[in-house]
């Protein structure tokens, strides 16, 4: 490790942890360093995100819940590490990562979003991965990519709109209410997601009021019936 890196004390600390406090503490310490950093060319040292990235297999929820904050933080940087580090067999580094990459927002993520959103066993994860799908950043990319990005998330979504729990409904609302203004590029796609926010506006087919209220919120400020 690069003793001038000013990052390689603070991931030497996080590597001789030798107790769930302790690891929590320096884990913090990392995070809270890499999103205080001040904006480089280099972006963030990769030495860093990928000691992030193997924290969030620990099974240390505190430590896991820091380091997600720290990779959310550090932005587009963090997006390779997590895909790369990723550990398919281990169920908690999977469920961390997901939420990373919801809060983190760039497209790259929108595969293991699909799947969390269709798959996942957590309703937290679930959820997550539905208000990932809600914000990912599509203005960057050429209108075709554009299109072809925006149409698996309004699938994705529409589907979620059946989900058995309503903390992921809800979270289906919210992010239907995000991405409706983004879809006039695809054809039919604004009329898909107003009907899937009326669905879930409607008491009718939605059983939990507060899902009811939040997509009526959504055609609200949308200025739609």
């Amino acid at each position: 490790m690069n003793s001038s890196d000013p990052f390689a004390p603070l991931i030497a600390a996080v590597e001789q942890a030798d107790s769930a406090g302790a690891l929590f503490q320096t884990t913090r310490a990392l995070a809270t360093a890499l999103a205080s950093q001040e904006p480089n060319g280099e972006g963030p040292p990769q030495l860093a995100l990928a000691c992030l990235v193997r924290i969030l297999g620990f099974n240390n929820p505190g430590a896991a819940v820091a380091a997600v904050e720290g990779l959310i933080a550090s932005g587009p940087s963090a997006v390779a590490p997590l895909l790369e580090g990723l550990d398919a067999q281990n169920y908690g580094a999977r469920a961390w990562a997901v939420r990373a990459l919801a809060g983190i927002g760039d497209v790259r993520g929108l595969e293991l979003l699909e799947a969390a959103l269709a798959n996942d066993v957590g309703p937290s994860v679930r959820r997550a991965a539905a208000i990932g799908l809600g914000t990912l950043q599509v203005d960057p990319l050429a209108p075709q990519e554009r299109c072809a990005v925006q149409q698996r998330a309004l699938v994705a979504l529409e589907c979620g709109a059946q989900d058995g729990e309503w903390v992921v409904r809800y979270a289906v609302a919210t992010a239907m209410e995000r991405i409706t203004p983004r879809l006039q590029e695809l054809e039919e796609g604004r009329d898909r997601a107003v009907k899937t926010l009326q669905r879930l506006a409607d008491d009718a087919q939605e059983e939990a009021p507060v899902v009811c209220l939040r997509a009526r919120l959504a055609l609200s400020r949308l200025s739609l019936p």
